[in-house]
């Protein structure tokens, strides 16, 4: 596995002489990629592509990648996240996943790890389709949700579900430093058998006097440490001065809404780091009767319906670009001319006339009109 990651650097000088726009003019209406895919389909002047090493089933609704991404892959954050384009039924599709592993690891490689979801496309196809040795095309790593430099002196982590990869990555990173700050891991499974990387996150508790971990599980009682979902009290039963560390929280709405009701009531937000995963399902929110979306540029209307804007523009048929389906990547980004719109996780209203909006998280309310 490792000779793999030596070929693809090697052929860096290769690709930056093969970069040349007039070449790429010269070689055809699609580039000169089209041609270095016929030697290697991981290579590629520009983009940024990762052939899949590995796949792993921690748990029955969860798939685990190992992936070998090309000369193009500048690296990341912990926490941050990326786009993985996935070609489904020979329509490509692009989903957001932040890697779980450490950002000091060998050969390069990046471990993802997503919760199959029974309406989940992409998620179905990893889990059942996806074979080693694909090729899969990811972006370049996005977000603010990341461990901070210089590193906290201490710090708390809290995640429920497959929230858990980001967090992950900066428990495996700070692990490779040997950081000597104190470090509580606070995970949350519906049962011990649903947690994601546990016989590992043992593994680490033991080896590291400075890291405590604590299992939660909502659907099983003793047998972790906690039962139920988040609360103050379990809180202050880990450590007492909780709200004196830099927190990182990851998870659904619902853990991450509780999270910062609690930090504000204790007046120190600003502590606080969230990233809030949620299925990329159909989100709704209540629709006004006979109101009518617009799409300007396309010249179409449609009667609203309580879905997403994004969901009403591809029932229309549009094809509005989209990576995560859940508020967090922002490529659906839109201009909206006129209208109220509804974030469909919050329930909160903007009646701004013209805005950028995320089509994916938002649905209407009343008439709206948008750049489409």
């Amino acid at each position: 596995m490792s000779a793999l990651v030596p070929k693809e650097v090697s052929v860096k000088p290769l690709l930056r002489l093969l970069a040349s726009p007039l070449l790429d003019v010269l070689a055809g209406p699609n580039g000169i990629d089209r041609y270095l895919a016929a030697v290697n389909p991981l290579w590629s002047v520009s983009e940024t592509r990762a052939r899949v090493l590995q796949i792993r089933h921690q748990t029955r609704d969860t798939v685990t990648l190992i992936l070998q991404p090309n000369a193009n892959w500048l690296g990341f954050r912990a926490g941050q996240h990326v786009r993985l384009g996935v070609e489904v039924n020979g329509v490509r599709r692009h989903r957001c996943f932040s890697p779980a592993s450490s950002t000091h690891q060998r050969n390069r490689l990046i471990e993802i790890s997503a919760t199959v979801n029974p309406a989940g496309v992409v998620s179905q196809y990893l889990k059942h389709r996806a074979e080693p040795g694909e090729i899969l095309t990811m972006s370049p790593a996005q977000g603010t949700f990341a461990l901070p430099v210089p590193r906290p002196e201490r710090l708390l982590m809290i995640s429920a579900g497959s929230g858990i990869t980001p967090v992950m990555s900066m428990l495996r990173t700070l692990c490779d430093e040997d950081y000597p700050g104190r470090v509580t891991f606070l995970h949350y499974a519906r049962t011990q058998a649903d947690m994601l990387y546990r016989d590992e996150l043992y593994d680490i508790a033991r080896d590291h006097p400075g890291i405590t971990l604590v299992c939660a599980h909502t659907r099983q009682r003793r047998a972790g440490d906690l039962h139920g979902h988040l609360t103050e009290e379990q809180l202050n039963s880990i450590d007492a001065d909780f709200t004196a560390a830099e927190a990182y929280v990851c998870g659904p709405p619902g853990l991450v809404d509780t999270a910062r009701d609690i930090w504000t009531a204790h007046g120190v937000e600003n502590r606080l780091h969230t990233e809030t995963f949620t299925s990329a399902l159909t989100m709704t929110a209540p629709a006004t009767k006979g109101s009518v979306v617009r799409f300007a540029r396309s010249g179409i209307s449609a009667t609203a319906t309580g879905a997403s804007l994004l969901e009403q523009a591809e029932a229309s048929g549009l094809r509005p670009p989209f990576g995560c389906r859940r508020g967090i990547c922002s490529t659906c980004t839109s201009r909206k001319f006129s209208g109220v719109v509804r974030h469909v996780l919050t329930g909160e209203a903007s009646h701004t006339e013209e805005e950028q909006i995320r089509l994916c998280v938002s649905a209407p309310s009343g008439d709206v009109t948008l750049d489409l």
